[in-house]
């Protein structure tokens, strides 16, 4: 089970800090990462880092303004959201992929366990 969190209304330039914690099964080898979806639109790829390594890999969307982290301790991932743009606006999924590389991670079909969105919404 993936419960994810700390979305909520900000204008535009401010931050939000997203967390999903891993709860249940177990695995050996796996990376975990956020996707998002704006109304109307696809489901796209945020970022993901793995959870052995602590490799990330981020969308050139929002390299430079938002970074990634884990805590193995709490199975928590988290998502620190800064500069904030009105196109960040959408609904922000948690994911996680029986892949240790998130280098691998683009695609919503590879993905293996999906947690709840959490709303996220930009103001100009």
């Amino acid at each position: 089970q993936l419960q994810a969190c700390g979305g909520g209304l900000v204008q535009a330039g401010g931050s939000l800090r997203l967390s999903c914690a891993a709860s249940g099964r177990t695995f050996s080898t796996y990376s975990m990462g956020w996707f998002r979806q704006a109304p109307g639109k696809e489901r796209e790829f945020v970022a993901a880092i793995s959870w052995s390594t602590g490799s990330i890999n981020d969308a050139d969307s929002v390299k430079g303004r938002f970074t990634i982290s884990r805590d193995n301790a709490k199975n928590t991932v988290y998502l620190q959201m800064n500069s904030l743009k009105p196109e960040d606006t959408g609904v922000y999924y948690c994911a996680i992929r029986l892949t240790t590389y998130a280098s691998r991670w683009s695609r919503k079909e590879d993905v293996d366990y999906w947690g709840q969105g959490t709303q996220v919404t930009v103001s100009s």
